[in-house]
Order: structure tokens, then sequence, then C-alpha cells
């Protein structure tokens, strides 16, 4: 039931999860896992928030969701902030990092950050996978025995290749979710509807740098409605602890799909939907803005979308 590989971690299902797998047929089981997965555990407990563009606190039962909730920023782009943070080991008085609106927090290359109180470049280069000297190199005039507290500097990351733009890192987590055995799907499954118009991948399917599996992750254009990806019967519909409201779909073959981060629900559990049909939308606002997590199972097992995904 483990969404990872078996020698991979995982966080452990919330009591939201366990009231949920009460309602499923056995077809379904595979949602503690999937749950597991999605869900950014944590044990924690005192502190406090000194605003976005500073550093947080935590506070006992703090998540990496709630606190990106808490301060109105969007969870992935909290997460990138803090890349040596591990979301299911957070302690009590750990200080998160709070990005703000000039700060820039890219899946692969150079971050923008603004020096907080404390700071160092050894420090920084050690968090964000550079170096003192690769940011002294990329800052004209910064002063590793001054650093000026506000400033905004780029952070350039090792391993980034010429024109394909992505780091080092990322390569190693597209090598790993390759390596992972794909989960068979029968021949028919195919030319699933894509569940945003026009949406760009912020993530794709595959294992993170500690090696757990991660859904896919999309981020809404003009068009905020997300549409079923198949014929199906909802099997769930409302709001599940630090993913917003949740939409899980049962299609034939023993798949089934799951659409979370959504703001408002139009669809109900029993009802029919066919393909393309909504069921929900993705925010304007808020932690989740405009960001949908998509996964797709078969018999509970993952499947990486693009594999029914129309090409």
């Amino acid at each position: 039931m483990n969404y990872a590989p078996p020698r991979h971690r995982t966080a452990l299902p919330g009591n939201a999860l366990t009231s949920i797998l009460k309602r499923f047929a056995r077809p379904s089981a595979g949602v503690v896992a999937l749950a597991a997965m999605l869900t950014l555990g944590a044990c924690a407990t005192s502190g406090g928030g000194e605003g976005a563009g500073g550093w947080y606190s935590v506070e006992r039962g703090d998540t990496m969701g709630t606190i990106a909730r808490r301060n109105n920023i969007p969870a992935l782009r909290l997460m990138r902030m803090n890349p040596s943070v591990h979301p299911d080991r957070l302690e009590v008085g750990q200080r998160i990092r709070l990005p703000d609106s000039e700060e820039r927090t890219p899946g692969s290359g150079a971050y923008r950050y603004r020096v907080r109180q404390g700071d160092t470049l050894a420090a920084l280069g050690q968090q964000f996978s550079s170096s003192a000297s690769a940011i002294q190199s990329a800052n004209s005039g910064l002063s590793a025995n001054n650093l000026s507290v506000g400033r905004l500097i780029w952070i350039p990351q090792h391993g980034v290749r010429s024109g394909a733009g992505a780091s080092a890192s990322r390569q190693r987590q597209i090598a790993a979710s390759r390596a992972a055995p794909a989960a068979p799907i029968p021949a028919a499954v195919k030319n699933w509807q894509w569940p945003l118009t026009n949406a760009k991948v912020m993530r794709e399917f595959g294992a993170n740098g500690s090696g757990t599996l991660e859904p896919m992750l999309l981020s809404a254009t003009s068009d905020h409605a997300v549409k079923a990806a198949e014929t199906g019967t909802v099997k769930f519909a409302e709001n599940m602890r630090q993913l917003g409201n949740v939409v899980i779909l049962h299609h034939a073959n023993n798949m089934q799909s799951v659409y979370a981060q959504c703001d408002t629900l139009q669809v109900s559990v029993g009802q029919k939907v066919s393909q393309g049909s909504p069921v929900c939308s993705v925010g304007s606002s808020g932690s989740y803005a405009g960001q949908l997590l998509f996964d797709v199972r078969h018999a509970g097992k993952p499947v990486d979308p693009r594999r029914v995904l129309k090409k």
C-alpha cells in the first residue's frame, strides 16, 4: 500500500485519511498510500512568524501545508525556499524561510534570494546546492564578511546544464522515477483528457530528492475549471486535511484518478460523470492558487499520468 517502493520512506496518513478509507470499496484501498504521499506530515511545537521575506518559527502541530496557508504562500513555493527542510520531520522552534514577492524559487536554475538575519554565504551555499564562491561570482560586490540584510542576491545551483534548464538534482529525480517499476495498465486505458485546459506542468510525476514518488502538479492558465480525465463515478468529494477539496473518481478497468487542492467542488459522491465534465475548480488566490495535484492509479498502484493522457 506504500506509494513509494519499499525501500523509500513515506509520511504516515492522518486521521482524515483513516475515515476516508472506511468509505471506500476494495479497489480504492490505495487511497491511504495516496494520501500519505500527498500529505505534508509534521511533528512540531512553539514560535511564530515574521511575515513574507523573513523567518517562521515552527509551532506544535505545524506542517509545511499549514504554514503555507497561514502565510498565503503556495506550498510548492514554500518548500522550494526551504530545500533542506524535511516536511515530515519538522521540529518545534525550527526556522522556515518565508519567500516574498520579489524572491524567485525555481524548480531549477538560480534562486533570487533576500538576505535574512543570520545568513552566511557558506550556509546558503550548502542549503541551496551552491557554494560561497559561486554566490559571490553571481553577485557583484558581494562580501562574505558583511552580508546586507534585505539585499536581493542570486544563488546559482550546481549542475545546471546549459540549454537544458535542469539541475543535476532534477536529473537524478527523473532518473530515479524512470528506474522505479511501472505498474502495468490495461491496453484499453488511453486518450484520457488533461484535467486543466492548456495547463502548465509544474512538476512531473516521479521521485523527489529523498526517493519518494510525488504526483503530477499542474498550473492553470486562464481556465480554472478541473475536468474529469475519463468517464467514471465519484467515490470521494470533500475536504481533506492539508490538501483542500479533493475529488476521487473510479473508472473502468480498475482505474482511479485524483484531483487535489481544489477550491469549489462541483460533484457529489455517487455521481456519474463523463469525460470532460467539470468536477471542481482551482482557486485564484490562497496557498494553492491555480495549482492542481493530479494522480492516476490502477488497482491502487501509482501510474504516470502521461501514460494515459492524450499526447
